[in-house]
């Protein structure tokens, strides 16, 4: 029988020292909740979460662009689970395309339904200056991705769309096609395969343009 290994891809997020809005108040119970009792000296507590929707490792929906786009909530666990091939771009220098024919050449393997995770190396730069200026997927790159009918695109960095313009056209390219995004994954060098089997659950909250996700990898790692 293969062994499974899991390889934890998220982000680990530290209140108050994110790029984003990461605030936690702690209260005992009855503090919070009337009616409730709490015997002396118990550590019994609930807490309340302030926080951006695009904190640490996280999932991108098309409402983030897209006033009538689906939101976090709508997204179909399909898209989020199931086959995910790895494409190794971690030669690209910063502020760097990712050109149709880089993209072509590396993702000769992408089925029909994929997940497609690109791996830049640039988690290593997490909230630094650098981080913001990675590598950015062409326009022609993402449009080839839309062809081959991806149903989700991630990547260990900030942004796969190029840094110096706001108009994000991969965001909305992706979006108009209904192609979430996975933005600030992380570890992806512990991966062995180039293909794995890949879980991003966001939370089921109506009305959020993106949310945390708790990413991780399973793959096989030989026989017992």
């Amino acid at each position: 029988m293969k062994k499974k290994k899991i390889v934890d891809l998220s982000r680990l997020c530290i209140p108050n020292q994110e790029v984003f809005r990461l605030e936690i108040k702690t209260f005992f119970v009855d503090e919070y909740i009337s009616g409730i009792q709490r015997k002396k000296g118990d550590w019994y507590i609930v807490q309340d979460v302030t926080t951006c929707s695009h904190i640490g490792t996280h999932i991108e929906s098309p409402y983030h662009h897209l006033k009538e786009g689906k939101d976090v909530s709508e997204i179909s666990l399909d898209q989020v689970m199931g086959e995910a091939v790895i494409l190794d771009f971690t030669y690209k220098k910063s502020d760097e395309p990712i050109t149709l024919d880089e993209i072509k050449k590396v993702g000769s393997s992408i089925k029909t339904g994929d997940i497609v995770l690109l791996h830049l190396g640039w988690s290593k730069y997490y909230n630094t200056k650098t981080h913001q200026c990675g590598p950015y997927l062409s326009v022609e790159a993402g449009e080839w991705l839309v062809k081959k009918k991806v149903k989700c695109v991630g990547s260990d960095s900030f942004d796969i769309d190029h840094a110096a313009g706001a108009d994000q056209p991969i965001h909305r390219l992706f979006f108009q096609n209904n192609i979430p995004m996975i933005e600030e994954l992380c570890n992806m060098e512990s991966l062995i395969h180039k293909r794995v089997f890949f879980v991003a659950l966001p939370l089921k909250i109506k009305g959020m343009d993106a949310s945390p996700i708790r990413a991780v990898a399973i793959e096989d790692i030989g026989l017992e």
